[in-house]
């Protein structure tokens, strides 16, 4: 049985290729790496054609001349050279026409390579509202190949591409060797490129000469030198607030959900094993991750949202002067932002950085941002000590302190960011990005993009998480304690006993021998920390969230929780992240360097935090 034909979508990043692949397939999308690599491969079957069609959304690249391994994938599976990768038998280039004189470079570049193509004139509102003008008959006459205009984010001319595309599904497949799959030989400087494109505009495209006035102004404002840091961290302040704030609700009703499942099984159950392997190893350990989706969900609102706008690009440019002065560029601000999501995917977002320098040292500061898996541990301490009340009249003292502690992570990447790149040798890289412009954020993506993180989420509970709770449990419910037993039964488990032994060593952090089982799993997860403490502190029928906080703030002393706090600031606590690490340095010494130093850190800090702590508090 033949392949499916096989479309790629290539163009520039923030041009709209990833909106348009979601439109096209239905957002029904595979994510992996390429065969060798670690660059994200995302494909996925074109809905509504006759025949079977696969559509591949290639990493964003300005042109096939490269400088980054993001790019260097795009152009090798273009040109049939990634190993393990068949070559598309058609590019769809996603050119927005409000940057087209940018898209242009790289769609006469892929022209050179007398391949089959389209090109997909994207944002086509956006450019009608600027007064941007094109004749797309004409400039598909001019560079032999259709146009269709399209408005990605609302479908509007996904229809027209969607009919042209099974056309040319239902023609026979071309051989292999009847296309060039090397780049033309014709020696064209970049001036005679640009000049081709030139002409191509002056005669086809009819536009304003400048931005309308409003975008200026709001350009002015968010990419001052200094109103603009002020504007970044007010919105920040916001998110942190809003995690909170808004969260409550959907929190509590997801807490009584799972505390009136555990009372019911509890009810129906007799008292033994079982009852207490499902009531408190699965209900109480996956409830009490779950329960925090809420504050997960709003984290990825508000950073989609900041996209969607444009935002982001401009905060690049902002912070690009700063970090600077850390060593770092504006390069680095993307992928440390992913990082609040997650440090895999913010680590493999460095593979845009060109200076190796720069990106070996995004990658080892990457990790203190905190990513959306300690929020669950963050929420639940700062529930439990941190009272609910409003500071200077309109701050939540809870949102401040996390805040804080995002803030914490933020400095200290900036400190080791400086003291590394003082060690090192510097080389200037000036820092190109194109401007998106300004756009309401869509429903329909933002739904998409939500709706994968909360999957993704949601997935870890139903895998990793409900695992690392049944083996908790287990280890926490075995052996039993003898008849004698002086002692709570848990002591006298291989939980108990692990505990006990991990404890001298963070004896002067202040942690006891249940906080130390908890950093166990959460090398795994760092969620499951919670339900770990859920688990010896035997919570389980009643409220999840409520109990256990209660429980804590019964047992630790104040500095003590934030000693803890501090620790999962710094502590690699994630295997996958170390893994990550490994592949894209290709270092078992880095990658020794990168938990070494963090572990450390994270004792240093603890260690420091309990001090302080408990000399303040007395």
């Amino acid at each position: 049985m033949s392949s499916p034909i096989r479309f790629a979508l290539i163009g520039n990043p923030n041009c709209g290729k990833t909106s348009l692949f979601n439109r096209l397939t239905g957002a029904r999308a595979k994510v992996a790496n390429y065969p060798g690599v670690t660059v994200e491969r995302r494909s996925g079957i074109v809905t509504g054609l006759t025949k079977p069609a696969e559509l591949l959304d290639l990493p964003g690249t300005y042109s096939l001349f490269v400088t980054s391994p993001d790019e260097q994938v795009a152009r090798d599976v273009i040109l049939g050279k990634l190993a393990g990768e068949r070559r598309p038998d058609l590019l769809i280039a996603v050119v927005d026409a409000c940057n087209l004189r940018l898209g242009l470079r790289l769609v006469m570049e892929l022209k050179t390579l007398n391949r089959p193509m389209v090109l997909a004139l994207n944002q086509m509102d956006e450019a009608k509202r600027r007064g941007i003008s094109i004749d797309t008959a004409a400039l598909s006459h001019a560079i032999g190949m259709p146009i269709i205009e399209t408005v990605a984010v609302n479908s509007q001319g996904v229809n027209e591409l969607r009919a042209l595309l099974d056309g040319y599904a239902q023609q026979p497949p071309l051989a292999a060797g009847e296309q060039s799959l090397t780049l033309s030989d014709r020696q064209e400087s970049v001036e005679a490129l640009y000049a081709e494109i030139e002409s191509l505009i002056r005669q086809y495209v009819i536009a304003p000469a400048h931005l309308p006035r409003w975008q200026d102004r709001l350009d002015a404002l968010v990419m001052h030198p200094l109103l603009g840091l002020v504007v970044l961290f007010s919105i920040l302040l916001v998110i942190f607030q809003a995690v909170f704030a808004w969260a409550s609700p959907a929190v509590d009703l997801i807490d009584a959900g799972f505390s009136g499942l555990g009372e019911l099984v509890g009810t129906l159950l007799p008292d033994g094993i079982l009852k207490d392997f499902i009531v408190e190893g699965l209900i109480a350990g996956v409830g009490g991750v779950l329960v925090f989706l809420p504050q997960i969900i709003i984290l990825f609102f508000f950073i989609l949202v900041l996209e969607d706008t444009g935002y982001l690009t401009r905060a690049a440019f902002l912070l690009d002067r700063p970090m600077r002065g850390l060593g770092l560029s504006g390069r680095s601000f993307i992928p440390l932002l992913s990082s609040f999501a997650c440090a895999v995917p913010g680590i493999m977002a460095t593979r845009t950085i060109s200076d190796p320098r720069e990106r070996f040292i995004t990658i080892m500061v990457a990790p203190l941002m905190t990513c959306s898996a300690r929020l669950p541990v963050y929420a639940l301490i700062i529930a439990a000590f941190i009272p609910e009340q409003t500071v200077w009249g309109f701050f939540n003292l809870q949102g401040l302190t996390l805040f804080a502690l995002y803030f914490a992570g933020v400095a200290s990447a900036a400190l080791i960011a400086w003291i590394m790149r003082r060690r090192s040798g510097r080389e200037e890289f000036p820092l190109l990005l194109e401007l998106p412009t300004y756009r309401w954020p869509m429903a329909y993506h933002l739904l998409m993009g939500l709706r994968e993180r909360a999957w993704i989420f949601i997935r870890r509970v139903g895998t990793i998480i409900l695992a690392l709770s049944i083996v908790l449990w287990f280890l926490a419910t075995f052996p039993g304690a003898p008849e004698n037993a002086t002692m709570p039964a848990i002591d006298y488990s291989f939980a108990g006993q692990l505990g006990h032994f991990m404890q001298p060593l963070f004896a002067p952090l202040g942690f006891n021998w249940q906080m130390c089982i908890a950093l166990i799993p959460a090398m795994g997860a760092r969620e499951v920390a919670v339900s770990a403490l859920a688990t010896v502190y035997a919570v389980g029928e009643e409220s999840i969230d409520v109990a256990l906080g209660s429980a804590l703030a019964a047992s630790w002393p104040l500095p003590v929780a934030y000693a803890y706090l501090a620790w999962f600031v710094y502590a690699p606590q994630c295997i996958s992240t170390i893994a990550v690490v490994k592949r894209e340095t290709n270092s078992a010494k880095a990658t020794t360097f990168f938990t070494v130093y963090l572990f450390a850190l994270a004792y240093f800090a603890a260690w420091a935090t309990y001090q302080i702590a408990s000399a303040i508090v007395g």
